[in-house]
């Protein structure tokens, strides 16, 4: 079996993605509900301006990433994947919080594997670097950049990405059927 370079997104792919919402409806004093969130940019979710948003998540970006909760299944998956696979977290959150992140994902009992934290949602050039077999991620934006430049994305189902998708690009609605395809994927190759 050969073994995989898995790229996996955090926030929203690995974390349930409105664990911010709480918050920031209370600090923006709104009301938003998971089903209205249709777009990724958090402050468009919110009727603010990027720089409001900016403010409070310079307050609270440790905060908000602490007490993320991981989506269902997304633990034991990745343990599981991790015993034949790579497992390389790619985030496009600031590398200051690099120490939170390992932190979180300690407690939260996810696989050990290489974090970067790249400061940016520009991924293709980590995923070329680290001859990614198959990139997990939640932001639609990201899984066509990584498609159109050859690399087989899992897209995880969110309100916020909802859009056509492209060669190279595959919706899943949970980390089970991410088990599944990477495993049956996996095990066509040796056959």
């Amino acid at each position: 079996m050969k073994r995989l370079n898995i790229c996996v997104d955090i926030d929203g792919t690995i974390t349930e993605p409105f664990y911010w919402l709480e918050l920031a409806n209370y600090y923006f004093k709104k009301n938003i509900k998971e089903e209205d969130i249709k777009e990724y940019e958090i402050h468009k979710v919110l009727g603010i301006t990027e720089e409001e948003y900016n403010k409070f998540y310079e307050v609270y970006d440790e905060v908000i990433h602490f007490t993320a909760k991981p989506r269902k299944g997304a633990v034991d998956v990745l343990n599981k994947l991790s015993k034949n696979h790579n497992i390389y977290y790619v985030s496009a959150r600031h590398p200051k919080l690099m120490d939170i992140t390992k932190a979180w994902l300690d407690i939260n009992n996810m696989p050990k594997g290489n974090i970067y934290l790249l400061g940016s949602h520009d991924k293709v050039q980590k995923a070329k670097d680290l001859n990614c077999d198959v990139f997990i991620e939640d932001r639609y934006e990201n899984a066509v950049d990584l498609a159109k430049n050859g690399f087989k994305v899992l897209l995880i189902d969110c309100s916020y990405n909802k859009k056509p998708l492209i060669k190279g690009i595959e919706r899943v609605y949970n980390w089970e059927q991410i088990l599944d395809i990477i495993t049956s994927e996996t095990e066509e190759k040796i056959a």
